[in-house]
């Protein structure tokens, strides 16, 4: 019934989008916001975004900028394309023994056709592609979110059917004013992290696209599963996060696709039952799927391996000091406060830094330091949400925590410490992929407390205060990077104990 509506004349397709968001979602049941055709709300969510960072088209080169742009040779006309996939994202050779081993060769190359295009370092058009990324990228989360939140069904017709507009809405909204995506944005060397992101989300809607004719998950189509695969290859040659990707397109398949309960699956494992293909393991071709991601994660990892060479990055104690500490607990500790912070950023992104480097933030070497409750605080929400996902009777719930919590760490942890050395302390552009697990965590909050809520309207105005106040911290902190000076000079606020932004500003 429900599909037939969805295929009748276009007077009825509004309320049977309500009907469908109350009956097969119980998001956007109580949700007081705006239900709006998916036409008008994706062209709302791109104006959003592109008010946020309009002002920032015209900004100079700044920081990084010089020598990713400026000073890198691989820009220009006269060094060979080839060299593009043999040297880093600042120029320099794999090999060397000073490079960072950042491995972005398609960031570079875009950068290149801007040089080319432009007739010299103009930085305008620069600004503008990023602009434009950005923008597209929020259009995009408003499909992206209507399946994370809503779940993944389709029409007769092989259409994708949006459960939950008003969510998908609201968490698009969030994701595109959101204030700690300016560094991508303003920051031209951001268009790493810009166009991850989008080959990040090809990636995971091509990887939708496999069941669009499926029932229940039985059938599916191998060619887009390897399309998406694919994608994420390409995600990962923009930037090293991109691959993560397909860690949750796996996440996905068995949450959404096979429905599988995570703890009654880990049950089943621990006491060796047999009946694993009841759950669905292997009845709707998960393990034969995971097996195509994991072969295609592998083979991508292996020849970026082997073209970038063995030797680690070279960084230096002030770059990232707790990695240099001789104590495992002061790397522990550290390393967690860190994620404390990149929480922190989420949740109130008002302390705004282009560098926290260099004695920005000093190292915990006590248990008696004060800022040890900020890792309590932070292991106590995420303790607390797990247990929700995993427990919790209720399936709905279980499917988007986990959604939520997956989408939050998995493209976190290159930069956690936890694999290998990373060349900074806390960077605001590696939480743009993050953040779309911290939209849809907000949004569902959001959801609980309008249930419960006696004055919905109310709640729907705060949350729209929000949004308007990271509307205005997003213009403020564009135009903050629109000349050194003025980028610098904004630090010193926030981290007025690192060397670099002292010596940056002199």
């Amino acid at each position: 019934q429900i599909c037939n509506q969805h295929n009748a004349e276009a007077p009825n397709l509004e309320q049977a989008f309500h009907r469908m968001a109350q009956t097969e979602s119980n998001l956007d049941h109580d949700v007081s916001w705006f239900l709006l055709p998916s036409y008008w709300a994706k062209t709302i969510v791109a104006l959003i975004s592109f008010l946020c960072f309009a002002n920032s088209y015209d900004g100079d080169f700044v920081f990084d900028d010089s020598e990713a742009i400026i000073n890198n040779k691989d820009l220009r006309a006269e060094t060979p394309l080839g060299d593009l996939w043999h040297h880093d994202f600042w120029g320099s050779k794999l090999s060397s023994n000073t490079s960072h081993k950042s491995y972005r060769p398609l960031t570079v190359l875009t950068f290149r056709i801007n040089y080319l295009f432009a007739g010299g370092f103009y930085p305008v058009g620069f600004h503008v592609i990023n602009i434009i990324l950005h923008c597209t990228i929020s259009v995009l989360m408003v499909d992206v979110f209507s399946i994370l939140l809503g779940g993944l069904q389709f029409s007769n017709k092989g259409r994708r059917l949006n459960l939950a507009p008003k969510t998908s809405l609201l968490a698009a909204l969030l994701f595109a004013v959101h204030p700690v995506h300016t560094e991508c944005v303003a920051g031209i060397v951001g268009r790493a992290d810009l166009l991850c992101a989008l080959f990040f989300l090809l990636s995971f809607l091509g990887y939708c696209k496999a069941f669009r004719e499926s029932k229940e998950g039985h059938n599916f189509s191998i060619f887009w599963v390897l399309v998406s695969v694919f994608l994420g290859a390409i995600a990962m040659l923009c930037k090293e996060q991109g691959i993560t990707i397909l860690g949750l397109n796996a996440v996905f398949d068995a949450l959404v696709i096979n429905k599988l309960n995570v703890l009654e699956l880990i049950q089943k494992l621990l006491y060796k039952d047999k009946s694993l293909e009841n759950a669905g393991l292997l009845r709707k071709g998960l393990l034969f799927r995971i097996t195509l991601l994991m072969s295609g994660g592998a083979s991508i990892l292996y020849i970026r391996w082997r073209i970038m060479g063995t030797g680690p990055p070279a960084f230096t104690e002030v770059d990232n000091p707790a990695s240099f500490a001789d104590s495992l607990f002061v790397r522990v500790i550290n390393y967690n406060y860190y994620y404390s912070l990149n929480a922190w950023l989420l949740l109130c992104p008002w302390w705004l830094c282009f560098d926290w480097s260099m004695g920005c933030i000093p190292l915990i070497k006590s248990i008696s330091d004060w800022r040890i409750i900020a890792l309590a605080a932070l292991w106590f929400c995420l303790i607390g949400l797990i247990c929700q996902a995993l427990c919790s009777e209720d399936s709905h719930k279980r499917r988007i925590l986990t959604l939520g919590l997956g989408f939050l760490i998995i493209p976190f942890l290159p930069a956690s410490n936890l694999f290998f050395r990373v060349g900074f302390v806390v960077a605001e552009r590696v939480i743009y992929l993050p953040s779309i697990g911290y939209c849809i965590l907000f949004t569902y909050g959001f959801s609980l407390l309008s249930k419960q809520a006696k004055k919905k309207k109310i709640l729907a105005v705060a949350v729209l205060g929000i949004l308007l106040i990271n509307v205005t911290r997003c213009a403020l902190r564009s135009s903050q990077w629109r000349s050194e000076e003025q980028l610098f000079r904004s630090a010193l606020s926030v981290c007025p104990l690192n060397a670099k932004v002292s010596y940056s500003r002199g």
